[in-house]
């Protein structure tokens, strides 16, 4: 009985040193399995959406779709893009042999880009054609690659600028700095007063020297030129803001009656304006009269009170 014990006993003991022995590299192999998971490898076509996006050699532009400003680009840009550039195939690795087609395809299929329509599919009246770039667009009832007259919108959302970043805290120290306007020493508010109203009076010059080019040139040459850019435009991107050359002319030249009809309208504006304005000689006068009433009441004050003395 005694040796039946001591038998089982080292048995059992051999067991848990097999069990030990396996169980060693099982645990290692299983602490390690989480590490080598939790560094997922980013999708080849995000990083190349990512790297065309912020290439500027792609023409894009912003528009309303839905209620929201989306950046998109036309088809046959990104074909001559990427015959253009092949060194960003390479980010695509193995499929960096694929067609332009089959690459749009599967960034549409990836949800990265999302082909989009224009809204207003006619010609509007006075043009000549369609615009080249829609300002207002509608997602495409089909969404595959074409290059004939195909939008297509980014879908993800830009990297942030370092400016961008900068600005984020700038705001907020900019909100607080109007909210406590009301305790501003007195210099300051006549800083910050004479600054806004420089800045109204430049913003109401441009847009009056603007529309004053634009009737001068559509009146004598029957062009639609718009030099400086629209700032009441609510897609106006800041590129645009900065552009002072105006863009080409679409529409159809309108007809010399019209164009003679509002250059006397706008004489006539003008002769009106100029009849009904204060005459400066007249103003001169009137305060030099009114000069000398005072001289001569205060010279008879003085004499009332030689009297009485």
């Amino acid at each position: 009985m005694a040796g039946k014990g001591a038998k089982a006993t080292a048995t059992k003991s051999a067991d848990k040193d097999k069990g030990k022995k396996a169980g060693g590299p099982v645990s290692r192999s299983s602490r390690a399995a989480p590490q080598e998971k939790s560094a997922p490898k980013k999708d080849v076509y995000q990083l190349f959406a990512e790297k065309v996006r912020d290439n500027k050699q792609l023409e894009s532009r912003w528009a309303i779709m839905q209620e929201t400003r989306v950046e998109y680009f036309r088809g046959k840009d990104f074909t001559t893009f990427i015959k253009n550039n092949p060194e960003v195939r390479e980010i695509l690795g193995p499929d960096k042999d694929l067609e332009v087609e089959d690459i749009v395809n599967t960034l549409l299929t990836k949800n990265l880009v999302i082909r989009c329509d224009r809204v207003m599919k006619t010609v509007r009246p006075g043009k000549k054609k369609l615009s080249s770039w829609p300002a207002h667009l509608e997602i495409h009832n089909e969404q595959v690659f074409t290059e004939n007259d195909g939008f297509f919108a980014w879908m993800f959302l830009k990297r942030r600028t370092l400016w961008q970043t900068i600005l984020s805290f700038v705001w907020p120290l900019f909100a607080l700095a109007v909210c406590l306007f009301p305790v501003y020493p007195y210099q300051c508010k006549i800083l910050v007063l004479y600054s806004c109203a420089g800045a109204l009076l430049f913003i109401v010059s441009i847009l009056l020297l603007r529309a004053a080019i634009f009737g001068i040139l559509w009146v004598l040459l029957g062009k639609r030129v718009w030099f400086f850019p629209n700032i009441n435009a609510e897609e106006t991107t800041f590129r645009e803001l900065v552009r002072f050359w105006p863009e080409k002319d679409e529409g159809e030249r309108p007809k010399w009656t019209s164009r003679l009809f509002y250059a006397l309208v706008s004489l006539l504006v003008i002769l009106l304006l100029r009849h009904h304005a204060p005459d400066t000689d007249t103003d001169g006068d009137t305060q030099a009269d009114s000069d000398e009433i005072q001289g001569s009441g205060y010279a008879d004050d003085t004499r009332t009170r030689s009297n009485e003395a």
